[in-house]
C-alpha cells in the first residue's frame, strides 16, 4: 500500500471525504443525499435537545454524523474515527497516529436550529496527528471548502489564499461566544471582546468555528481566535484549509496549536505576533 502522504492516496482520502459531504450513506429507511438531508431540514421545525446549558443537537446532527461515518467506514475501515456526536455519548476523544477521520456533522448547529444559514459539515483526516486533509461543505449556500497538505486550498474549486491585510487596526477579527455560559467565562470572553474593539476594525460572531477558519482561509476575515469550543472537531478540516491557504494557525499565547486543547487562534500571513499581543 502506498504511504499515507503520498500526493494520490492524500488526493484519494479526500475525493472519499467530499462524497461523503455530499452523497448517500444506509440505513436512514432509504438514501439521502447529505445536502438533502441539511437542506429539508434547514426549512423545518427540528425536534432539539441541550447537551449543556445552550449547547443543542438535533436528530440531523446524529443522522448526517451517521451517513458521513457509514461512507468513510466502507472505504477505510481500518482508520479511527472521532465524531462529535459519538463523543457527546461516550465522553472520549483520543487522537493517536493512526489515520483518524474527525467529523463534525453539523457545526453551527444553532444556527441550524434558528434558520441563520451559517451552518456546514466539516470533515477532517489527521495522519500521525496532523491535520492533513480538510473538507468543510456549507450546503445551504453550496460553498465547499478543501484542503490538502501541500497540494493548495480551494473553494468550489478555485484556490483561495488568506487576505493581505498587515494593519491590525483595519482588520476583520472572529471569534465565537464559547459553549459555557458561567459567569466567570461569560465576564473572560465580553472583556476580552471589549479589550479587542479598540484594537480591530470590527469583531463578528458567526456561529460555526470550522466556517470561521476558512473565512481567514479564503481572506472574507483576517483573525480568528477562541478558547473553549467543543472539540477538534471544530477545526480538525479548518486546520488543513488555512494552512493550505497561506494563513497561519496557532495557539492564543503563540505556542503550537494543540488540536485537543480546545483553544485556537489564526490569521494570515502578517498579523499573527499582533494578534498574539492583542490578545496578551
Amino acid at each position: 500500500m502506498a504511504k499515507e502522504n503520498d500526493d494520490s492516496l492524500l488526493a484519494e482520502f479526500l475525493g472519499v471525504a467530499v462524497e461523503a459531504a455530499r452523497i448517500a450513506g444506509e440505513d436512514l429507511s432509504s438514501h439521502f443525499n447529505l445536502c438533502q438531508v441539511i437542506r429539508k431540514a434547514f426549512y423545518h421545525t427540528k425536534r432539539v435537545e441541550l447537551k449543556g446549558q445552550v449547547d443543542l443537537v438535533t436528530e440531523t446532527d446524529k443522522a448526517c454524523e451517521e451517513l458521513v461515518f457509514n461512507h468513510l467506514k466502507k472505504h477505510y475501515p481500518d482508520h479511527k474515527f472521532i465524531g462529535e456526536e459519538t463523543c457527546a455519548t461516550s465522553g472520549t476523544a483520543e487522537l493517536t497516529d493512526e489515520p483518524t477521520w474527525i467529523i463534525d456533522p453539523i457545526d453551527g448547529t444553532t444556527n441550524f436550529v434558528h434558520g441563520f444559514p451559517f451552518v456546514c459539515v466539516s470533515i477532517g483526516l489527521t495522519i500521525r496527528m496532523v491535520p492533513t486533509v480538510g473538507v468543510v461543505y456549507n450546503p445551504i449556500i453550496d460553498e465547499l471548502f478543501t484542503g490538502v497538505h501541500g497540494q493548495g486550498a480551494f473553494l468550489n474549486g478555485a484556490p483561495i489564499k488568506a487576505s493581505s491585510q498587515s494593519e491590525l487596526l483595519s482588520a476583520l477579527l472572529v471569534t465565537e461566544d464559547g459553549v459555557k455560559r458561567d459567569k466567570p467565562t461569560i465576564n473572560g470572553i465580553t472583556n476580552k471582546i471589549n479589550d479587542l474593539l479598540f484594537k480591530v476594525r470590527s469583531i463578528r460572531m458567526c456561529g460555526s468555528l470550522a466556517l470561521d477558519l476558512c473565512g481567514i482561509a479564503c481572506g472574507r476575515l483576517d483573525l480568528c481566535y477562541l478558547i473553549g469550543f467543543g472539540g477538534p472537531w471544530d477545526v480538525a478540516a479548518g486546520a488543513v484549509i488555512i494552512r493550505e491557504a497561506g494563513g497561519l494557525i496557532f495557539d492564543p499565547s503563540g505556542g503550537e496549536f494543540d488540536i485537543m486543547s480546545c483553544k485556537v487562534a489564526a490569521s494570515n500571513a502578517h498579523l499573527k505576533d499582533a494578534l498574539i499581543d492583542a490578545l496578551r
